[in-house]
């Protein structure tokens, strides 16, 4: 845990990558190019669904709002007449698959990402072998595949390609693992369809995403909502098991709450025994996190549910270039 901190902060806090990593940068590089050789090389190797597939992942470690992106685009292709249901490896959960989720699953078997993006309503299906998961959403009558996360599984046929990025951390110093937080090259870039940045400054034909979420839900009672105006000007624990942990304290901040952070992995497995906090004040979590404590939640804890914005030109392209 504490070389993984370490790293990161060197990924991202300037600085050359220790010495040590480069041959190791040098290995990956040469099985990530080999690969994706593989799979152009050999179109046979490639499963071609008979709908369109749209991948949405990212080319660094860690968190970049793909959730939040899967979900606001499935809902705006059904604005627009499709039937989209969502593919997902199922990351951090114990179920292998393929499996049609119901709803009602616990994150732990299936992953919290998955949980999240089905109980926005999108059919999900999850397995470690993508093109016989995405098989189950389209007997169910989806005529449409959104990829979560599946840049870098060239196994799965695709239409579209859409790549996000942290616009606050970008690409980092620019290298691949484990020198840098770079899973594929940075032009890899150059060969997806958009380029979607959360935060910052978009550049050239970039897409600009921005998430907004100004209300807590209570997690004891989901009936109950704030404004996150009112925990301003008060401590309060901030808990986030994600893949940038610092940009949903610095959210919070910005609503004038004294923040404490409580930074865990992406994906942690979290237990009543992470939430020893004695003083009484209100916890705050991001729903990736909150639907794996509502089991044990208490009446002081809320989760705090964000939702993409982008224009809506760039759901017209998309659903432009599906038709075509």
């Amino acid at each position: 845990m504490a070389l993984g901190a370490s790293l990161q902060r060197r990924w991202y806090g300037g600085g050359s990558p220790p010495l040590w990593t480069r041959p190791l940068e040098s290995l990956y590089r040469h099985v990530v190019a080999r690969r994706a050789r593989r799979f152009s090389d050999d179109p046979s190797a490639v499963v071609r669904l008979p709908v369109p597939v749209v991948v949405v992942g990212n080319i660094t470690i860690g968190g970049t709002g793909k959730t939040p992106l899967i979900v606001a685009l499935a809902g705006a292709m059904v604005e627009r007449g499709f039937i989209p249901g969502v593919v997902s490896r199922g990351y951090g959960g114990s179920e292998h698959g393929p499996y049609l989720l119901t709803g009602d699953d616990d994150p732990v078997r299936v992953g919290d990402e998955p949980s999240l993006i089905r109980r926005s309503g999108v059919p999900v299906a999850i397995g470690r072998e993508r093109p016989e998961a995405a098989r189950r959403l389209i007997d169910t009558g989806c005529d449409l595949v959104l990829a979560d996360d599946g840049l870098q599984h060239y196994r799965l046929g695709r239409d579209v390609e859409i790549c996000v990025i942290d616009g606050e951390r970008r690409l980092g110093n620019g290298h691949l693992l484990p020198a840098g937080p770079l899973r594929e090259p940075a032009s890899r870039l150059a060969d997806v369809d958009y380029v979607v940045v959360n935060g910052g400054l978009p550049a050239g034909e970039e897409v600009a995403m921005t998430l907004e979420g100004g209300v807590a839900v209570n997690m004891h009672d989901p009936s109950m909502t704030a404004p996150l105006s009112d925990f301003a000007g008060r401590p309060a624990h901030a808990v986030a098991g994600i893949g940038n942990p610092s940009r949903f304290f610095t959210s919070l901040a910005a609503h004038g709450i004294a923040v404490h952070g409580h930074p865990f992995a992406d994906h942690h497995a979290f237990t009543r025994d992470d939430f020893v906090f004695a003083d009484g004040c209100p916890v705050l979590m991001t729903d990736k996190d909150a639907v794996k404590c509502r089991a044990f939640a208490r009446p002081n804890w809320w989760r705090v549910p964000v939702r993409a914005v982008l224009p809506e030109s760039f759901y017209d392209a998309v659903a432009a270039r599906i038709r075509s």
